[in-house]
């Protein structure tokens, strides 16, 4: 196995499309090149203050952007010109299963822009439609054999495991007990039914978890049959200040976990703010800045203990 990334890597994901549309904006269905340009006036904002944030002290090396082709083209042109770690969605946006955003025409696209990752974000639970898993996996699959032999681009695949209906039943509806007794779990058995189906991330983007010894088994898994270089980053999934810090701290300490990728709980209420004419402009990319900056110091100061003790 020569894939894998193992570097320090601090993502600032911004690469909502359907849940900025309308979440942010309310809009619904098809949208107008001025709504386009309005959302991409928007995720400006974020990119902004993701480089506010490097001028401040983050490292350059370390730190990397996630932003979308529909509203974030000329961040991405603007990002690779300048050297950042980058990365560009391949999926279609809002979809339970996942597909290419521009179907047969995707190796174009990854090629357009050539960014450092190309991601996926993938809905998969292993104990759930197997027809379903089957036709993910042979897409994935396709994919992953095109990024290691033909692209440029390494592999960033973010993984959710929603609950099935009988899951929850087991646990009476209590989904905090479905993340802590049983989704990490599925997840070690998801990225083993990837690997056997070939599909080889360089990069796993993992939901937050609680406790260190599930960190450490994702690891395991991860990097089991060598794959020695393959990381793991921990996603935010729009919780609030105070558990993604939890999450970061847990992840940050274990070995195999480089880093994060957390979006909305950095952006999304200076955002709003800013929209709503509460604050201005510069005050939104300063925000942005900051807790970007932070969730970096929280995440190196667990790797500083852990290394230290």
């Amino acid at each position: 196995m020569n894939h894998g990334y193992d570097k320090p890597l601090y993502f600032l994901p911004f690469d909502h499309r359907g849940s900025f549309k309308t979440g942010m904006f309310g809009w619904k269905g098809a949208i107008t090149p001025e709504q386009t340009a309005q959302i991409a006036a928007t995720k400006q904002v974020i990119y902004d203050g993701f480089k506010t944030a490097l001028a401040a002290g983050v490292h350059k090396e370390k730190a990397a952007i996630l932003v979308d082709e529909q509203f974030g083209a000329a961040i991405l042109r603007d990002a690779k010109s300048q050297g950042y770690v980058t990365a560009c969605p391949a999926e279609k946006s809002g979809q339970e299963e996942f597909d290419f955003e521009y179907g047969e025409d995707f190796a174009k696209h990854i090629e357009a822009f050539d960014p450092t990752f190309c991601k996926v974000l993938v809905r998969y639970n292993p104990q759930g439609d197997r027809a379903l898993n089957r036709r993910q996996s042979a897409r994935l699959s396709r994919l992953s054999e095109y990024l290691h032999n033909e692209s440029h681009s390494q592999f960033l695949f973010e993984l959710l495991v929603p609950p099935e209906k009988s899951q929850l039943d087991r646990l009476k509806g209590d989904k905090k007990a479905y993340d802590i007794e049983l989704r990490p779990r599925l997840m070690v058995e998801t990225i083993q039914q990837m690997q056997d189906a070939h599909v080889e991330p360089d990069v796993w983007k993992i939901e937050g978890l609680d406790r260190r010894e599930d960190c450490e088994k994702i690891v395991a898994v991860a990097r089991q049959g060598g794959r020695n270089k393959v990381g793991c980053i921990i996603l935010g999934r729009g919780e609030d200040d105070r558990k993604v810090r939890e999450w970061l701290m847990t992840a940050g300490g274990v070995p195999g976990f480089i880093g994060f990728a957390v979006g909305r709980t950095t952006f999304w209420e200076p955002l709003v703010s800013w929209r709503a004419g509460k604050t201005t402009r510069d005050a939104a990319v300063a925000e942005i800045a900051r807790r970007y900056r932070e969730f970096v110091d929280v995440f190196e100061s667990a790797r500083v203990e852990t290394s230290a003790v």
